[in-house]
Order: structure tokens, then sequence, then C-alpha cells
């Protein structure tokens, strides 16, 4: 009995000093690197000008958008609060990384970069080298997020009518304005 009852408290006192045993989705954070990290590799014409899509999109001012007095305004209609750089139902659409652990924001990462490459396809740390990118399924296994397969609903997420602004989404017309696959395997 006395050894059953060690097992049972060595047991207990290992999953406690050790929550990863339990609690394995702590070890599936990955790190947020940011844009101009992104940007280093996709920004050629050879792999599809990405970084340079979304630098000219809306996609790339809308943490802007949230420090205008319009949407402070909106902000406090809503009774979100008095600054939409600060509510949470704002930042939710508008930038990356806003509720993540400082610990998971790299140094080159900005919030203001708004909605970027991270907001649609995941936090890079893992998966942003050339080894890890070259093979589809390892960076979807490290982070990649695969919003290809169902791309409108992705986008409806925010773009959609709980928006206080919004005035219709016509997703053929906007995908249209920001799409950005690499050349080598667009859809044929």
């Amino acid at each position: 009995m006395k050894q059953k009852s060690f097992y049972f408290y060595f047991l207990l006192l290992f999953l406690l000093i050790n929550p990863h045993n339990i609690f394995p989705q702590t070890l599936n954070q990955h790190k947020y690197v940011g844009t101009k990290v992104c940007g280093k590799c996709h920004k050629s014409e050879k792999q599809g000008k990405q970084y340079v899509i979304w630098k000219e999109s809306i996609h790339a001012q809308a943490y802007k958008t949230l420090e205008t007095e319009k949407a402070n305004k909106i902000c406090k209609e809503k009774g979100f609060g008095d600054k939409a750089v600060e509510a949470k139902e704002c930042l939710g659409c508008h930038a990356s990384g806003w509720d993540v652990d400082k610990k998971f924001i790299g140094k080159k990462f900005k919030i203001e970069d708004g909605v970027q490459c991270e907001t649609c396809h995941g936090s890079g740390g893992d998966y942003k080298s050339l080894k890890v990118m070259k093979n589809r399924k390892l960076a979807i296994k490290n982070g990649l997020v695969d919003v290809f397969d169902n791309t409108e609903q992705f986008c409806r997420n925010c773009h959609n009518p709980d928006s206080p602004t919004f005035t219709g989404f016509n997703f053929e017309e906007m995908w249209a304005k920001i799409e950005h696959p690499v050349p080598h395997r667009k859809k044929k």
C-alpha cells in the first residue's frame, strides 16, 4: 500500500513540476517575427512580390485607422472604451499579436503593421527558415496556417456585419486586390 502511495505522489509531483505532459498545447506556441522577416524572402518577382502586395494594401494600414479620431469616436459609441488602439473589439481585426504573451513576440514584430503576414498565415517563428518553407507539410507542422482551403470564410471572420463600419464585402473583388500566390504554386 505504501508503495502505491509513493508512486501516486511521485506521479502527481511530476505532473505539477512538468505541466507540458498534461498540457501539450503550451508547446505549440510559435513566436511572431513580423513582416520584415517575412519580406526578406517574399518580395522578389520570382517569389511573387507578396510583401510588396501586402505593403500597398489596406491591410498594412489597418492599425493606423485605429489611431484616428473617427475610430475613437466609433469605439466610444459602441462602448468599447475611449481609444480604439486599446479596444480588443477593434484590435481583433486590425492587428496581429495584440493578445499574445510578450515572450512570443520577436524583436522585429510591430503591432503597428496591422493585418500582416502572420495574421493570416500564423506566427512564423518556427516555419520562417527556407529549409522548413520548402517542405509545406513541415511548415504547417511548425505553425504555417493553410488558409487556402476556405479563404473566403477566413476573410469573413473580420469582414462581416459585426464590424461597426461594415458596408458589404465582395470577396472576389477584394481577393483580386490582395491575392499574392507564389508563382510556381499558383493553380492552373
